[in-house]
């Protein structure tokens, strides 16, 4: 993908990377304030060394995340991601399964702390640490 390239209208569309990253992430267990989940690194998440790519951890990690708010936040407020900070530890190579494990850190009246950790299911190496902050918004009533 260039400058030149357009975007082809199947990937031109709200959240077509959701089915990428939905592709791939099956989920193991779910309980009120924590959610672990399991990746199997495919070609499509990898960078050009090998590793998972950084926008494929950060699609997960957000994912996960996401649901793991949703777990202690009520449907009545609305989610919005004001921070999403990511530590780089080690590598997830080609067809490693990568343990991801989701838990609140914190939850408020208006914010929930998220952390999301990546361990290699074969080692249990720490890969990638990741922490999101949610800002609880009211729905509108119009």
């Amino acid at each position: 993908m260039g400058v030149l390239q357009t975007i082809k209208p199947q990937h031109n569309v709200k959240d077509s990377f959701s089915n990428l990253v939905g592709g791939v992430l099956k989920v193991v267990s779910v309980e009120r304030g924590k959610i672990s989940c399991l990746v199997k690194v495919k070609a499509p998440l990898l960078n050009s060394y090998g590793g998972m790519h950084g926008g494929s951890v950060a699609a997960v990690a957000e994912r996960v995340a996401t649901a793991c708010a949703r777990t202690v936040v009520g449907e009545d407020k609305n989610l919005f991601l004001g921070e999403l900070g990511i530590s780089y530890l080690s590598s997830a190579p080609h067809n490693a399964e990568v343990i991801i494990d989701g838990s609140v850190v914190r939850s408020g009246r208006n914010l929930t702390v998220v952390a999301v950790n990546f361990r290699l299911k074969e080692s249990g190496r720490l890969a990638y640490m990741t922490r999101a902050t949610f800002y609880h918004m009211p729905i509108s009533s119009l």
